[in-house]
């Protein structure tokens, strides 16, 4: 492995030339701020900032010294508290060289305004945390890394996958609102530049975060509008496992049928609801290459991706008549297959390994740019449900090799649409705030982590603009975003932005050298599912001549 790329971190506020005298991060070596991070991941990472009489530290944040976290100030959701240790980053690299008067003067305009943006977890006199309002000093939150020069015109690629690496090991100043820019401006194969920001989890979930984003930008072809995004369903109007009763006119068996779906429903429910406390109490995953084989706190992540084509997701959606979630997951079974039979050099390739994975699901309803929007000018968000409410699903991943690649989306399709039938991400949610309200933050937290820790994967997949967008005038090349905090050693997270489909990976260093080998696994599995699913449609089409 090579030398990690960077120097020191230098905050915006050293390059404009404002350097506050004794600034921590000023003038930092690599050594020393290594040996700083790992002093800080000592000590336990809660985001919990308060004084010893409940109210907001101070420590010139903009709280004032006499404001107490009260009743008026909105309380942490339980769902955020358990996501504790849980933090996204979005890596998004950009067309053009970083205008950083203009990047700070559209950050401070827009996501700076947005409340969560702007505020602290402080306790109040009862001892709940709370979201208190503080100042915001962009200084400290936009973050212009100072690399070795000699290493980014080596391998710039490199000097950004090992400087967004490094986050993931560093804590972040809990005395502050928990987000930062970090600008690398320089130019690698995919970009002219390229941005990481990195967000505690408790500020929102992955999808809300990036609607948040999204808000923010505005279309490339237009910069007087928002951007563009896909359509919503129209074919479901109701939660993803209600079934539309059907028209008196369909007959009675269409009726019985209908009525049938609520007893699957059930039994489906009472199934997984067995499986996620056998889950948290005894049943885990085997061991295999890709699950950690320990779960020491501050284990370096290494974030990369890949960009498939949205084009051959959706041919393939279509042939097979399935949804885009459908294929992914099936092209994921197909790549971690390739992956673990050429690295084990299991010869037994009528063996079938089942494994699991972890769904995080937000069950807040989706929010619109337009309401973003509203709520970053108004700088309130009582008009717009935010934040984490979280549900989980545990969906089983097949590992295994067949001549047929469609018979990977036939199984994902399968598995999905069972999960579909459950009330599971119901009751997973309602079941953590019980456990959380019941037994407090610390057995919860632990409860969640051994659930986690007894299953190998976490996978999601969002979705994004159908055109380019510009981010503070910036246009927008490609967004990745990933995240780190799971006791897992395998992060897979799908994001769609125009016709590109982009697979982000964040692993365990340890337990994943060859990343990248794992990204053409993907790669090569797209397209042979493609090109099976073009043999299908050619066949149909015979069939109708």
């Amino acid at each position: 492995m090579q030398a990690m790329s960077y120097i020191s971190i230098t905050p915006l506020s050293v390059l404009c030339g404002s350097i506050v005298e004794g600034n921590p991060m000023q003038n930092t070596t690599s050594a020393g701020m290594d040996s700083a991070a790992a002093t800080l991941r000592k000590r336990p990472l809660s985001v919990h900032t308060a004084g010893t009489n409940g109210t907001a530290a101070a420590n010139g944040n903009g709280v004032g010294p006499g404001h107490a976290a009260d009743e008026q100030d909105e309380l942490v959701s339980p769902s955020a508290r358990l996501v504790e240790d849980f933090y996204i980053v979005v890596v998004i690299g950009i067309a053009t060289p970083v205008n950083l008067p203009a990047a700070r003067a559209g950050i401070e305009a827009q996501l700076a305004r947005y409340p969560r943006f702007r505020s602290i977890q402080a306790k109040d006199g009862s001892g709940n945390p709370r979201w208190v309002p503080t100042t915001v000093d962009l200084d400290y939150h936009i973050i212009y890394p100072k690399l070795d020069e000699a290493a980014v015109a080596r391998d710039p690629d490199r000097a950004v996958e090992d400087y967004v690496a490094t986050l993931s090991t560093r804590p972040m100043d809990e005395s502050r609102p928990l987000w930062e820019f970090h600008v690398l401006d320089f130019p690698t194969s995919e970009a002219a530049a390229t941005t990481a920001i990195r967000v505690h989890h408790s500020l929102g979930d992955g999808m809300s975060l990036l609607t948040l984003l999204m808000a923010c930008t505005r279309s490339a072809a237009d910069p007087a509008r928002l951007p563009a995004m896909p359509p919503l369903p129209t074919t479901r109007t109701g939660a993803i496992w209600e079934t539309p009763r059907p028209p008196a006119s369909a007959g009675c068996m269409a009726l019985a049928a209908w009525a049938w779906s609520f007893v699957l429903l059930a039994w489906h429910t009472v199934v997984d609801v067995a499986s996620f406390f056998a889950t948290i109490m005894f049943l885990r995953d085997p061991h295999t290459l890709f699950k950690r084989a320990n779960h020491e706190p501050g284990q370096r992540k290494r974030l990369v991706h890949r960009a498939l084509s949205l084009d051959d997701v959706k041919f393939v959606k279509n042939a097979m008549n399935c949804t885009v979630n459908d294929v992914l997951v099936g092209v994921t079974y197909a790549a971690l297959s390739r992956y673990y039979f050429r690295k084990t050099g299991d010869a037994d390739t009528s063996k079938e390994i089942r494994v699991r994975s972890i769904l995080l699901v937000n069950l807040r309803p989706t929010t619109s740019l337009q309401a973003c929007v509203n709520m970053i000018e108004s700088g309130k968000e009582s008009d717009v449900k935010w934040g984490n409410e979280l549900g989980f699903i545990i969906l089983p991943f097949h590992i295994g090799l067949h001549d047929d690649p469609l018979q990977y989306v036939r199984k994902a399709k399968k598995i999905v649409d069972r999960k579909k039938s459950s009330l599971e991400v119901v009751f997973t949610h309602l079941a953590s705030e019980v456990i959380l309200k019941i037994f407090g933050l610390k057995a919860a937290g632990a409860i969640f982590h051994r659930m986690i820790s007894h299953t190998t994967i976490s996978f999601s997949n969002m979705i994004g603009p159908v055109e380019q967008v510009e981010f503070c005038g910036h246009p927008v090349v490609f967004i990745a975003p990933s995240g780190y905090g799971p006791p897992e050693a395998l992060t897979v997270n799908f994001q769609s932005y125009v016709n590109t489909m982009m697979v982000n990976l964040a692993v365990d260093e340890a337990q994943f050298p060859d990343p990248h080998e794992l990204l053409d696994d993907f790669v090569e599995s797209l397209r042979l599912i493609r090109g099976a699913a073009s043999s299908v449609g050619k066949n149909h089409r015979k069939g109708r001549i």
